[in-house]
C-alpha cells in the first residue's frame, strides 16, 4: 500500500524544450496581415496555471474525485465531464475527397500589373503582397491513409485579399475526369473503397474504377495523366497546380477575358517511381507532409512562378478543343502562359486542426475582377462546396472560424446559427430599413462593389453537351506523345499493375479497347501483360463521342513532359552510409553538399556523433534508402558487422532507382564491375570528386542505367 507522502513526492525530470536540440531554426518572417489577424487567437500555455474551458484554476488533473481512495466515481465531478465530453465531440467529419492534407501559410507577390485584363487587387500592382494559405492533398484515400498513393494532389489557394478571401481551388493536375458535376458523385463513389468490402484503401486499381473509366471516356486525358509520373509526386514542392477550369477576368471598364490558372515549381517538376513509392508508403507513409513541413522549417521556402494564360472572348472558338471543357488543357505552343507573380511558402501551422482541418475552399469564393464561366463541372462545385461545408463545420458561421476570416471587414445583415462568434449591435437584421440610415449600405461597383460579369445568354433548357466536348481522345494522345519514351513506359506498366488487380477480365478488355483509341501500341502491349485479347478501337470507341479531328491531333504539348523540367540539387536530400567509428572527414563532405544548397544526412549504427563532430542524422534501422534523393558509401578499411549487414540493401536500392551512387573506398563487395561502371555511379578512393557527384545530383535520375522502373 502507498505511502501517504507519495502524494507529494517530487520527481526530478529532466526539462525538455519545446524545440528539439541540434535543429537550425530560422529567424520567423516578419507578420503579414493575415498572420496578425490569427494572432488574436493563438493561446501559448508556456507558464500558465491550468484552467478548465471555464477559466478555473484547477490544482489536481490526474484523478477522479471519488468517495474514498478506492470508491465509485462521483458525478459532481465537473472537471471530470468536461474533459469526457470534449473528448467525445473532438473529431469532425472528414471531408469526402482530399481528407488527407498538409497546411502552410505563405504569401503571393504581383510581380505584373495585369489591370488590363482584370481589376482583383491582388493582380493589379506589382510588387503588391497577399498572405494566402494553401493545403495540398490526396483525393481518394481516407484522413489515415497514405502520402504517397498513386492519386491526384489537390493543391487548393486562399489569398486573404484586400477585398475579401479569394480561393483557386486546384489540382497538380490541369485536367479532370468528368465534364459535368452531375457526374461527380459517380466518379467519387467509383474511386473510393468499394462499399460491400470497403477497400481498396487509397488506390485505384480494382474493379469500380476501371469500370467507370471504360463506361465513362470524358476520363481518358485525366487517366492519362493519373497513370503517369505526375501522379507520384517526388516532392509536394515539386509539382505544379492548376485551377483546371476557365474563369474570366473583367476589367475596370467591365470587358472580360477567359482566363485559366496555373502555378509551377521553381524546383522544377519531378516523380518517383513505382516500386520506390510503394516502399516509400510502407517506410514513412508521412513522408511528404514532413518534407514540406521541413523544407519551411529550415527556412528552404518553397516558391512557384504563378502564371495565366488568356484567351480573348472574340477567340473561344478558334481552337479545335472546347476551352470550356476540363478534360482538355489549353496547350503553351497556342496560347503562351505569362507569369504575373511569385507564391512562396514560409510560415508553417501552429495547429493542425484548428488551421489545416478547418480550412475551407470553396471556388466561388471571388474577388471584383474574377467571374466564371460556363464550365458545367465548374457550375456543380460552385454549389457543392458550401454545401459540404455546413456538415462539416457545424453551421452557417464557418467562414468565422479564424483560418477562413477575411482580413477585410465583414458587414450584413446574417444573424444567429451555430457558433455565432459575432456580437451584432442593432435592432436591424433585414433590408430595406429607415433605421441607422440603411445600414450596411451597397457599395457601387466603382467603389469595389461585386458585379457579375453581364454574358449575353440565348439558349432552351436541355439536358445534353455540345459536341464540341465529345473528342475524348485527341488530347490525350498529344499528352503520350508529348513525353519521353522513359516516361511512356512508366505509363503502360503503370496500366499493367492498375489493370491487374481488376478481378473481372470483361472490364480489363474494355480498358484496353478504350485506350486503343488513345494509342495503339501502349494499348496492345498493356493488353498483353494483363491477359486481355489484342485491343480493338472501334469496339472500345463509345458512340456517344466523337472521332478526333485532324487539327485536334496535331496538337502538341512538350511543356508537360519532366524531361523539359527544371534540374536542381537544392534540397534534395543525400544520404552518408558510413561506420560508427569511421575516421573520414565528414565535416568537409557536409559542407560541401550544403554548400550546393542539396541537403546530408549522416547514416550510422547509432545516434551518437561522429569522430570528427557531426550530428548522426538516421540509424540503419530508421531509415529506407527510398527516403533519400542519392547515396554516398564511405567504406572503412574495417567495416563493421553492421556496416556490411546493411550496406548491400542500400546500394541496391540507390542503383535500382536510378538515383546518384558515390562509393568512396572499396567497392568489390558492394557493386559488380559492370554496376560499377554504370552512368551515375562514382567509386573513387576519396571524396575529391564532390563536383561530379553534385552535377549527377542535379540530374537526379539516369534512366539509361539497367534498374527497375
Amino acid at each position: 500500500m502507498a505511502n501517504k507522502e507519495d502524494k507529494n513526492q517530487k520527481y526530478d525530470f529532466k526539462k525538455a524544450p519545446l524545440t528539439p536540440p541540434d535543429i537550425d531554426k530560422v529567424e520567423q518572417v516578419k507578420d503579414n496581415a493575415k498572420q496578425k489577424d490569427l494572432e488574436t487567437n493563438k493561446v501559448d500555455n508556456k507558464g500558465k496555471a491550468f484552467t478548465t474551458n471555464k477559466g478555473l484554476k484547477m490544482a489536481e488533473d490526474e484523478f477522479s474525485l471519488k468517495a474514498g481512495r478506492r470508491g465509485p466515481t462521483l458525478l459532481e465531478d465537473f472537471h471530470l465531464r468536461e474533459k469526457i465530453m470534449h473528448f467525445d465531440h473532438e473529431r469532425i467529419p472528414e471531408r469526402i475527397v482530399h481528407a488527407r492534407g498538409v497546411g502552410a501559410h505563405g504569401v503571393f507577390k504581383c510581380t505584373k500589373d495585369m489591370s488590363e485584363y482584370t481589376k482583383a487587387s491582388l493582380f493589379t500592382q506589382e510588387g503588391k503582397e497577399t498572405p494566402l494559405f494553401t493545403r495540398i492533398s490526396t483525393v481518394a484515400g481516407f484522413r489515415g491513409s497514405t502520402d504517397t498513393p498513386r492519386d491526384v494532389r489537390g493543391f487548393a489557394l486562399k489569398f486573404y485579399t484586400d477585398e475579401g478571401n479569394y480561393d483557386i481551388v486546384g489540382n497538380n493536375i490541369p485536367v479532370f475526369f468528368i465534364q459535368d458535376a452531375i457526374k461527380f458523385p459517380d466518379f467519387v463513389h467509383a474511386v473510393k473503397p468499394e462499399p460491400d468490402t470497403e477497400v481498396p484503401q487509397a488506390q485505384s486499381a480494382h474493379d469500380t474504377f476501371w469500370d467507370f473509366v471504360s463506361k465513362n471516356q470524358e476520363s481518358a486525358h485525366t487517366v492519362m495523366w493519373a497513370m503517369s509520373d505526375r501522379a507520384i509526386p517526388l516532392s509536394l514542392r515539386m509539382m505544379d497546380g492548376f485551377a483546371v477550369h476557365t474563369f474570366r477576368f473583367v476589367n475596370a471598364e467591365g470587358k472580360g477575358t477567359f482566363v485559366r490558372f496555373q502555378w509551377n515549381p521553381q524546383l522544377g517538376v519531378h516523380s518517383r517511381v513505382w516500386d520506390e513509392t510503394l516502399k516509400v508508403s510502407g517506410n514513412d507513409p508521412d513522408s511528404q507532409r514532413k518534407d514540406l513541413y521541413d523544407a519551411i522549417d529550415e527556412g528552404n521556402y518553397p516558391v512557384w512562378d504563378f502564371c495565366v494564360q488568356l484567351l480573348p472572348e472574340e477567340k473561344e472558338f478558334d481552337y479545335p478543343f472546347d476551352i470550356l471543357d476540363p478534360t482538355k488543357v489549353w496547350p503553351e505552343e497556342d496560347i503562351p502562359k505569362v507569369k504575373i507573380g511569385e507564391i512562396t511558402l514560409n510560415r508553417n501551422v501552429d495547429n493542425y486542426f484548428a488551421e489545416t482541418e478547418q480550412v475551407a475552399f470553396n471556388p466561388g469564393n471571388v474577388v471584383p475582377g474574377i467571374d466564371f464561366s460556363n464550365d458545367p463541372l465548374l457550375q456543380g462545385r460552385l454549389f457543392s462546396y458550401t454545401d459540404t461545408q455546413l456538415l462539416r463545420l457545424g453551421g452557417p458561421n464557418f467562414a468565422q472560424i479564424p483560418i477562413n476570416r477575411p482580413i477585410s471587414e465583414v458587414h450584413n445583415n446574417q444573424r444567429d446559427g451555430w457558433h455565432q462568434d459575432m456580437i451584432n449591435k442593432g435592432p436591424v437584421s433585414y433590408h430595406k430599413s429607415a433605421i441607422d440610415d440603411q445600414s450596411p449600405y451597397y457599395e457601387s461597383p466603382e467603389n469595389g462593389g461585386y458585379e457579375h460579369y453581364q454574358e449575353k445568354i440565348d439558349g432552351r433548357a436541355i439536358k445534353d453537351r455540345d459536341d464540341s466536348f465529345r473528342d475524348h481522345f485527341s488530347q490525350a494522345t498529344s499528352f503520350y506523345k508529348s513525353l519521353s519514351k522513359v516516361e511512356q513506359e512508366h505509363i503502360k506498366n503503370a496500366f499493367s499493375f492498375e489493370l491487374s488487380k481488376v478481378k473481372r477480365p470483361e472490364i480489363r478488355q474494355n480498358v484496353v479497347d478504350m485506350f486503343a483509341n488513345v494509342d495503339k501500341d501502349m494499348a496492345t502491349e498493356i493488353a498483353k501483360n494483363v491477359g486481355a485479347d489484342t485491343p480493338n478501337a472501334e469496339r472500345g470507341f463509345d458512340p456517344v463521342g466523337i472521332k478526333a479531328s485532324k487539327e485536334a491531333l496535331e496538337v502538341k504539348m512538350p511543356e508537360f513532359s519532366q524531361e523539359n523540367t527544371i534540374f536542381k540539387p537544392d534540397t534534395l536530400k543525400v544520404g552518408i552510409y558510413s561506420d560508427s567509428d569511421d575516421d573520414f572527414d565528414f565535416k568537409s563532405l557536409v559542407k560541401s553538399i550544403k554548400n550546393s544548397k542539396a541537403k546530408a544526412e549522416i547514416i550510422q549504427a547509432d545516434l551518437q556523433d561522429t569522430k570528427d563532430g557531426v550530428m548522426v542524422t538516421h540509424r540503419y534501422e530508421t531509415i529506407h534508402p527510398v527516403l533519400e534523393d542519392a547515396l554516398i558509401i564511405v567504406v572503412p578499411e574495417k567495416p563493421s558487422h553492421e556496416f556490411s549487414k546493411n550496406v548491400g540493401e542500400f546500394a541496391k536500392e540507390t542503383f535500382k532507382h536510378y538515383k546518384p551512387l558515390w562509393i568512396i573506398g572499396d567497392a568489390s563487395d558492394i557493386l559488380s564491375d559492370d554496376q560499377q561502371k554504370a552512368d551515375g555511379v562514382m567509386v573513387t578512393k576519396d571524396s575529391k570528386d564532390i563536383d561530379k557527384f553534385i552535377e549527377n545530383l542535379t540530374k537526379q535520375r539516369f534512366w539509361d542505367r539497367d534498374g527497375s522502373n
